[in-house]
């Protein structure tokens, strides 16, 4: 087999974790299982401190292949607010096959970038001491983990047909439709493409927060997406991004970090994604022949801040979303998960019960509502 073409296989954003009383570690292993779409010959890991104030050093990063390889890399820092690649690596891996990825902290390390996400295929665990080389975590020093700390995105050396689809936005796209995305294209025959998720919960087009409080919310469009785009073998992205513009104003008298000035028209979160998103892909050479898919916001009856101008705002967004030339097409998750009566509403059995995030059936129909013809857009 010719393996010729680095293409991103696995994939997360990188924002401000969430600050709790506790923000560092020490002695500790963190591992990331990771389902590999492609064979391969060779891998490179990229780790980001994007959202650090410190120096992390990862002490010792080791690959577990399927088949009980241990491959050690070399250690690596990372600076305050950038990212570093490794060294690529001989790997040879299998289609279909998951790899471990352990990365062991034996200094007292900030724990400020990393990201918060869910779905079948993303199940880390962390265990006290140094078990990076270990074949399995003792099971009374480990627990299961969501957060995905510093480590960003895994290429591959793989065939040249073989692409990236990636999936940007917030929590929506932080939670499972991704997962069940790549587990959709695995299971019908689509063996040339992996989905890369880049999400982050909370997160803005328009604007961010600086205050500990709201932080893990992450970065805005404007800073996320050049950082975010940078994909080997991207040959599309879904854009589902929006709705927290939306729902978060609610008046510094209900909350101090959230007047209602940042409450944005229609027209400016059209402009927004427009100047943000699209004109950044379309200036770029390098990333010229992406297709860039949107996708629709999600209903939100019920939830806290409800009303009928935001449910307006979502339902005009909505239309600019499905109707605008900027895009090459639309995936309609609101049509996939909306009630036919109450188009306001989730579908029975598709609200996970705060009535903005869907339920793991929904999410599963999220998925599916994405064509099948983004699977083998042509790699670029």
């Amino acid at each position: 087999m010719l393996y010729t073409k680095w293409v991103a296989c696995w994939g997360n954003a990188t924002s401000i974790t969430d600050r709790k009383e506790a923000v560092y570690a020490k002695d500790i292993t963190l591992r990331y299982p990771i389902f590999m779409p492609f064979s391969g010959s060779k891998l490179r890991l990229r780790f980001s401190n994007l959202t650090g104030t410190e120096p992390v050093n990862l002490s010792k990063i080791v690959i577990a292949t399927a088949d009980g390889r241990k491959i050690p890399m070399k250690s690596q820092i990372i600076e305050p607010g950038r990212e570093v690649t490794t060294e690529e690596v001989a790997c040879e891996v299998n289609a279909g096959e998951t790899i471990e990825v352990s990365i062991y902290l034996a200094d007292c390390t900030q724990m400020n970038a990393g990201t918060l996400i869910t779905g079948p295929l993303s199940k880390g665990k962390y265990a006290y001491g140094d078990f990076a080389e270990a074949d399995t975590l003792p099971l009374d020093l480990t627990r299961n983990t969501n957060w995905f700390y510093f480590l960003n995105t895994i290429d591959i050396l793989t065939e040249e047909k073989n692409h990236a689809l990636v999936c940007y936005g917030d929590s929506i796209t932080a939670q499972s439709w991704p997962d069940y995305l790549a587990q959709r294209a695995w299971r019908d025959g689509y063996h040339d493409v992996s989905i890369i998720r880049r999400a982050v919960s909370g997160t803005r087009i328009l604007r961010q927060y600086d205050c500990i409080t709201y932080q893990a919310y992450g970065l805005k469009g404007a800073t996320r997406f050049p950082i975010e785009m940078d994909v080997a073998g991207m040959s599309a992205v879904i854009i589902q991004h929006g709705i927290n513009d939306i729902i978060h104003p609610v008046g510094t008298d209900v909350n101090p970090f959230r007047p209602w000035s940042d409450m944005p028209t229609v027209e400016q979160l059209e402009k927004g994604v427009e100047e943000i998103y699209i004109d950044y892909i379309r200036q770029h050479a390098d990333l010229a022949n992406i297709k860039v898919y949107s996708g629709t916001l999600l209903p939100i009856y019920g939830w806290r801040t409800y009303n009928e101008m935001r449910e307006e705002m979502r339902v005009a967004f909505n239309e600019w979303l499905r109707t605008s030339k900027l895009f090459d097409g639309c995936v309609d998750f609101d049509r996939a998960v909306r009630d036919t009566k109450n188009p306001e509403r989730f579908a029975q059995g598709y609200d996970s019960g705060d009535h903005l995030h869907p339920s793991e059936t929904a999410y599963e129909a999220m998925a599916m509502e994405v064509p099948s013809s983004l699977f083998s857009i042509a790699a670029v």
